[in-house]
């Protein structure tokens, strides 16, 4: 969620001006007091689906009706090849040996992607898996058990100059991870239409950061900002061709060179309306910049705000962290006033302040809270990082506790995940090195 600054090698007076000007943006963490974690009111807090999962729902029917896409579940994209990764930590981490890391890695062309090209580069934000998806961490629908992961992008162009392109696309990656091996496909996240006269299309789903993302049974949760975005694995859309375009031209169906895409079931908002702005650390529209799971009692859908504050040295502390609670039944956020899809508005069912700047993720086991964000002054250093950047931080807390440092973490951690069925806590980091790369998927002993 973070702004970045180009990443390639460089001369050494420009990279000291790109970390002075990093410092002075983003600014440093001070040595003060560790302020708590503090709980708020979740009641003025709330998720509103309006009509979209009926508007949705007409038009998938109407695209699937064009016979143009051909609709998969996930075990078929599972077992059907794709990009290979590996197993392990290929980049240096700054992850405790004592909290036992492991992980996997993206195939090279997805390590160095560069948002900061004119070709523009996808950039990952947000990692669930199967640990959330069903509770014994397996992934199956009824033809084979999957030990898999899925990770949210965005994608961008041209950044840092006056013609950047941000959210142009958004995609989640499905990885299969069984046999001590790494295979993964892309599914571009799409909006499908239908007009008046019943022409069905598709179109990508529009400026999407996809900050964060939970698998939760068939259901895919993507978060962006004042919208939570709502995904269903049993439309899955296997593309005819393979070209440029997104959408239905005759016969022929596109993804913008992906083999799949994913088609926009419904969504909510946190604002008062569709036009109004989320407001991170003050007011009622809560901004999601994050999502985890939590089963630790009743399911819940647990979001978080990232706030980097625009003055100078002002404290980037205060982002809020929301426990929304969730349908089994429906694989939707819990509501009492139900449409026909099951969806209606839900409230807040817990909330905190987080003391920790720059708050980029959050999960929970249902006791300590766990918040990825700035290191604490004279923590983090040693991450060689070519751009100067320092290590992240993951803090531990109780409610209404001060938090502490669990361990150092990848440059620019983004998401958190909490495994129950492995008592692990997964993380996901999105720097950009597009010369040798630095992304890792991981996760630690808590």
């Amino acid at each position: 969620m973070r702004i970045q600054l180009p990443h390639r090698k460089a001369v050494a007076g420009v990279t000291a001006l790109l970390a002075a000007f990093a410092a002075g943006l983003l600014g440093a963490a001070p040595a003060h007091a560790a302020a708590a974690f503090s709980s708020i009111d979740a009641s003025q807090f709330q998720l509103d689906p309006g009509t979209s999962f009926s508007t949705d729902k007409a038009a998938i029917a109407a695209v699937e009706a064009t016979g143009a896409v051909t609709v998969q579940n996930a075990n078929q994209v599972l077992t059907t090849g794709g990009h290979t990764g590996s197993v392990g930590l290929c980049h240096g981490t700054g992850l405790a040996a004592s909290l036992s890391p492991s992980g996997f890695c993206w195939d090279q062309a997805d390590d160095v992607s560069d948002s900061y090209t004119t070709a523009g580069g996808w950039t990952p934000q947000g990692i669930t898996g199967s640990y959330d998806a069903q509770p014994n961490g397996l992934w199956s629908d009824g033809s084979g058990s999957h030990t898999a992961f899925i990770a949210s992008w965005h994608f961008d162009e041209k950044m840092g100059t006056a013609n950047a392109v941000a959210n142009e696309f958004a995609r989640i990656t499905l990885v299969n991870a069984d046999n001590n091996k790494i295979n993964y496909n892309h599914l571009l996240l799409v909006q499908p239409t239908v007009d008046a006269s019943g022409h069905a299309d598709f179109h990508a789903t529009p400026a999407t950061h996809a900050d964060g993302v939970v698998w939760y049974g068939n259901t895919v949760f993507v978060a962006n900002g004042r919208w939570l975005q709502v995904y269903s694995l049993q439309h899955i859309w296997k593309m005819n061709s393979l070209q440029a375009t997104v959408g239905i031209t005759g016969s022929s169906s596109s993804a913008r060179y992906s083999n799949y895409a994913l088609p926009l079931v419904g969504l909510y908002r946190t604002t008062a309306s569709d036009t109004t702005g989320c407001n991170s650390t003050t007011g009622t529209g809560v901004c999601l910049n994050s999502l985890s799971l939590d089963r630790s009692g009743a399911d819940g859908l647990v979001s978080a705000e990232f706030y980097n504050n625009p003055t100078a040295g002002g404290s980037s502390a205060g982002g809020r962290v929301i426990r929304w609670p969730l349908n089994y039944l429906t694989a939707l956020p819990s509501t009492d006033t139900p449409d026909a899809q099951g969806a209606g508005i839900t409230h807040a069912g817990e909330a905190f302040v987080s003391p920790i700047w720059h708050m980029q993720g959050a999960a929970t086991d249902g006791t300590n809270w766990y918040i990825a964000g700035d290191c604490p002054s004279g923590v983090g250093g040693g991450s060689n990082d070519t751009g100067g950047q320092p290590y992240s931080c993951i803090h531990k807390a109780l409610p209404d506790t001060a938090p502490h440092v669990l361990t150092t973490s990848p440059v620019y951690t983004e998401n958190l995940g909490y495994s129950p069925s492995s008592g692990r806590l997964w993380g996901i980091n999105e720097r950009i090195n597009s010369t040798t790369g630095i992304r890792v998927v991981f996760s630690i002993n808590t």
